[in-house]
C-alpha cells in the first residue's frame, strides 16, 4: 500500500447505479456500504459516493470541478480507456492529445458518470510535466 493515499468524497443518487458505474464500468473494488453512502478503491485510492437528497445539478463543462488519474503508464491509461469503451460509459470528452509536440503534451479522456461528475484520467508523454515545466502556461483546454 502507498505511505499516503487520496481521498475524495461526492455526491451521487443512487448506490446501485454507483456500483453499476464504478464497479462494473471502471473496475474500482466496492468496499463498506451503506443505505447512504459506499467506499471504492480506485486504484488504489479511496473515494466515498454519499447520497445526497438534493437535485444534482451537472455544471457546464469540466471547469470548475472534476477529478480522476493521471497514469505513469501509457498501456495502463490504454486498458482503462479500452474497458470504459467496452463498457459503454458515458465519455464527456473523447480521447485525445492535448498540447501535442509540447513538453507538457498528455493522452486525457472526460466520463460523465450518472450523477454529473466529471472524471478525467490522464497520461503524460513527458513524466516531468505532471508538476514541472512551469514555463508551460497552458492547463487545460483553452
Amino acid at each position: 500500500m502507498n505511505k499516503t493515499l487520496f481521498h475524495l468524497a461526492f455526491p451521487v443518487n443512487n448506490i446501485e447505479e454507483t456500483k453499476a458505474f464504478y464497479g462494473e464500468g471502471l473496475g474500482c473494488q466496492l468496499g463498506r456500504e451503506t443505505a447512504n453512502s459506499i467506499i471504492m478503491n480506485l486504484y488504489g485510492h479511496q473515494i466515498v459516493a454519499h447520497v445526497s437528497k438534493d437535485t444534482l445539478t451537472p455544471q457546464n463543462g469540466i471547469y470548475p470541478r472534476h477529478f480522476g488519474l493521471v497514469f505513469t503508464s501509457e498501456a495502463d491509461w490504454e486498458t482503462l480507456l479500452d474497458r470504459a469503451q467496452q463498457n459503454h460509459l458515458k465519455f464527456y470528452q473523447d480521447p485525445k492529445r492535448r498540447f501535442p509536440s509540447l513538453p507538457t503534451e498528455h493522452r486525457t479522456f472526460f466520463l460523465e458518470d450518472p450523477f454529473g461528475n466529471f472524471l478525467e484520467f490522464k497520461y503524460y508523454c513527458y513524466p516531468e510535466a505532471v508538476f514541472g515545466c512551469n514555463e508551460y502556461a497552458q492547463v487545460g483546454d483553452v
